[in-house]
């Protein structure tokens, strides 16, 4: 098992891509964390779920992985938790069952939101309204990366807290170190 520090760093040298990039939220930036590089990874994976386990509240009656990083992680987390993961997608599909959520019941569930990368927070906002709607009770989101662009105080605006395993900064601080 890894240090939170040594994870931070194998983050870092596994997903920081530098350039100029344009994010979701419309933002630009010279750095991109690639969710698909560490969710990729099955031992980095594996480690970076294994320490987001710590950061769920108690109480939690499942896991919401948002479409589609948050779904890799809510699927590991349920392994290391016990805790049943929910697939959520970003508009609900206009065939079949026409769910927005996967996988079980949402009404009157304590629901923790799963995402890979936050930024302003813009999906993890939209998503938790419409799950809200539905009869969810989420108070918690929990993330691999936190970019630092103010999605935390976005999502506390609507009474949601941010809890990252990783910062932007940690994973600049751990790239200056490696020398990437």
């Amino acid at each position: 098992m890894m240090t939170h520090d040594e994870l931070a760093s194998r983050i870092a040298e596994r997903a920081t891509l530098r350039g100029e990039f344009l994010l979701r939220s419309g933002q630009t930036s010279n750095i991109y964390f690639d969710k698909y590089l560490f969710e990729s990874d099955p031992q980095l994976l594996l480690e970076i779920t294994r320490q987001m386990t710590a950061l769920l509240p108690p109480d939690v009656d499942a896991l919401a992985g948002l479409e589609m990083g948050g779904i890799p992680i809510a699927t590991m987390l349920s392994q290391h938790s016990g805790i049943p993961a929910l697939f959520v997608r970003k508009d609900a599909k206009a065939y079949g069952t026409c769910k927005l959520a996967e996988g079980g019941e949402i009404s009157g569930r304590r629901l923790v939101v799963i995402e890979d990368v936050v930024t302003s927070g813009g999906q993890i906002l939209i998503s938790t309204g419409e799950l809200r709607k539905l009869g969810a009770t989420i108070d918690t989101v929990l993330c691999v990366v936190d970019r630092e662009a103010g999605g935390a105080e976005a999502l506390a605006a609507e009474g949601l807290q941010l809890r990252a395993l990783v910062r932007r900064s940690e994973l600049e601080a751990a790239s200056a170190e490696g020398g990437a």
